[in-house]
Order: structure tokens, then sequence, then C-alpha cells
């Protein structure tokens, strides 16, 4: 397996056209991102409580909403740590001038594969990468990845605090999301008559995934974990604002999903999405649950896709009424010569009035941001501010 965004592994079952778009866009709407409209077709007859509600859960009055969310990989054994050094270019931009901004406002951790021992085990946390499946025990390897008491969201959170010393407190506290690994039905998808029974015990009862309530009680289990260590901490500058659906379509888990959106909706917690270019259940994402679905144009992976797949997914998210994501890896380098497909990405969004009015979640591999940062290239670096300000000079944001 490359170091290529496996992410995107589903792209090569993906058409390049898309039809039946509507000729009237509209401008993404914040009203029409905070209700999600659940369904009455039985797919949430699934029905599960809090046990407890923290302070924060109390006293919260809303959604959470943010503008622009970076993708932070983490948890697997192959990715690079989240230390506060590697962070803090995240949090805090420095212009040509040296004066200090705030970068992103939400940060979002999430992992689709763990690997160990030099690749010979490999689990997923999603279906379709053609590995076995995760297990109770790599689900708490992300919890602990993430919680670490120096790195993950500690290290988010000392960023903001060492930002403060200079910058003063932001208009509200930078915001993270975790990802919610997808539960597999089978331990391994390439294997006929695999099991559904592999993936650990809750209560001392074993958890079958071919019934829909035991994925949605692993799913449970895996958020009151999060919020019991969220509590733990008592962090001072993050809050804890929603989760992330780690599957890309809705082909394998459009039955669980609403209970889950369900839950977390009682919580105060946004339920996000960023489903891949025309993926299946993109245009139900409202009546799915979700409080915020990002569309993925899949555009700068593949130099053969042409520009106006750009165009094809500015509009198509309108007229769902999703926000989107850009896209950027380690080669967009001028070396490498597709730093041209980053700069359309800003073109487009600015000329289809994404970049003025929608949220934006931002996927960068692992360090492409701290590669443009650090490249001893002129124009690398140009680019590199280009970006940041392409970021920080969004109308939609507010003072950051």
């Amino acid at each position: 397996m490359n170091k290529k965004r496996m992410k995107k592994i589903v792209l090569t079952f993906v058409s390049l056209l898309m039809g039946g778009l509507c000729s009237v866009l509209v401008a993404c709407s914040d009203e029409e991102h905070t209700v999600p409209v659940f369904p009455e077709d039985g797919s949430g007859e699934i029905e599960i409580k809090p046990d407890q509600k923290y302070d924060w859960e109390t006293n919260r009055q809303s959604i959470l909403a943010n503008t622009d969310m970076v993708l932070f990989y983490s948890g697997g054994d192959q990715r690079p740590i989240w230390t506060q050094e590697r962070a803090q270019p995240y949090i805090t931009y420095v212009d040509e001038q040296n004066t200090s901004h705030w970068f992103f406002d939400s940060f979002l951790m999430l992992e689709i594969l763990n690997t160990s021992d030099n690749w010979q085990t490999v689990r997923e946390y999603t279906k379709g990468m053609r590995y076995e499946s995760a297990t109770k025990a790599e689900w708490m390897k992300l919890i602990d990845c993430y919680f670490n008491s120096e790195t993950g969201i500690a290290a988010i959170e000392a960023g903001v605090k060492k930002a403060m010393t200079t910058m003063g407190a932001p208009a509200y506290k930078r915001q993270v999301i975790i990802g919610i690994p997808e539960p597999i039905d089978v331990q391994n998808e390439l294997v006929s008559g695999s099991s559904s029974v592999y993936w650990g015990e809750i209560d001392n009862m074993s958890l079958d995934f071919s019934k829909p309530a035991d994925r949605v009680k692993a799913c449970k289990w895996f958020i009151d974990q999060v919020r019991a260590r969220f509590s733990e901490k008592g962090y001072q500058y993050v809050d804890l604002a929603g989760f992330y659906w780690i599957a890309e379509d809705a082909s394998h888990t459009g039955n669980i999903i609403t209970p889950i959106a369900n839950y977390l909706n009682e919580l105060k917690y946004s339920f996000n999405w960023i489903p891949f270019f025309n993926s299946d259940g993109h245009e139900s994402w409202k009546e799915l649950g979700f409080h915020y679905a990002y569309y993925q144009p899949n555009y700068y992976f593949d130099d053969k896709i042409p520009l106006t797949r750009l165009d094809e997914a500015c509009k198509e998210a309108l007229r769902c009424n999703m926000q989107m994501e850009m896209e950027f890896e380690d080669d967009v380098l001028a070396a490498h010569g597709k730093a041209y497909r980053l700069e359309n990405y800003m073109a487009k969004f600015k000329e289809y009035g994404v970049w003025e009015k929608c949220r934006l979640a931002y996927y960068q591999s692992n360090n492409a941001l701290l590669t443009l940062k650090y490249s001893s290239e002129p124009a690398d670096v140009a680019l590199y501010h280009k970006f940041c300000k392409f970021v920080i000079e969004r109308p939609i944001r507010d003072s950051h």
C-alpha cells in the first residue's frame, strides 16, 4: 500500500460524470444544517439513550457551529504523531509580516486503518479497504491515541494555550470532532461466510454485527467512552463539538445511522459526514440525520480528471445544500507539478460562492500543509501563504 490517500480507494468505482444537476444553485444555508430530518421509514426504531449527561452537554444550548475543519489522521501505527509542535501551524498562521492569526477552528480526529508489524497486520475501520475489520481493542486504541496526555487533543489544547499568551482568546474555543469507526458486519469481507461475531463484548455479551442493534450498541459504547475520557481530561481551551461518520457512503450503514444521529442530537453534538463524489446516499444526508455533510470533489488525486469535475461537484453540493471538502497531498509541491490543482480548488470555490458562504473541510493527507510551509522553494511557500489567506479571509468566518 503506497502513501497515496487510502481513503480514496473507492474512487476507482466512481464515474467521472454525473447528471441531473439543478440549474438553480442555492448557497449553503446555516439554518438548513442545524436541524436534521429523521426518517419515518422504520430505520429509526432502534432507540438509545444516554446513561448520564455531563455538565457541558446539559449547559449547551445548541449544536456548535464551525467554519474550517482540518482532518487530523491519527490512531494507526502508520501515522505521524500529532505533537504540539506539529499541530501549532494548524492552530495559528503567521503571515509574511510576522502577524499571527487564528487558523483552523475545528479538528477532525479520524482513522481508516491500523497497521502493525510493518503492514503485516492490518485492520480496517471502514468497509472496503480489503483487510480484516477492526475489533473493540482497535477501537479503544483510537481513543487512547486521541486522549494521550501530551499528543492528539492535548497537543491542540497546549497549542491554543500557547497562542493565547500573545494573541488573546479566540472568539470561541477550538473544536474537536471524533471519527466513529464503522461497525463492519463481518470480520473479513474477502472471506465467504466470515463471522459477524468478532468485535468483542459489552456487558459480558458478545456483539453480533449481523444485527443492526448490536452495531448501534458498539457505536454508543465508543461515543460514551469518548465523552467520559473528555470529561476526565478537563480541557480548558477545546470543546468536544461532535462526531464524524467514517463510512463515506451509505451502502453498508444506512440502516444504523439514524439511531446514532438521534443519540448525538439529544446530547447536542454535531453529526458530520464527508461522502465521496457521487456516493450512495449523499443527496439524503439530512434525512439520514447528519447536521453537516461535506461533499468530496475527488478532483486532486488523478491528473486525468478534468477541471469540470470541480464545476460538477460545486453545483451538486449547492443543489443538495451541502458543505464541501478541499483536497491536496504532499505532492502539491511545485516539483511534482500538481500545485495547479490546489489553485483550481481555490478558484472554483470562489467562483461558486463556496469560499464565501459554505463550511469547509480540509483533507491534506498527513503533512501536506507542513510540506508547503517548510519547503525551500519560493513557489511552494507562496502557495502556502495563498492557501492560508484563502482560509482566514473567508467571509463566513467570525472574528477568530
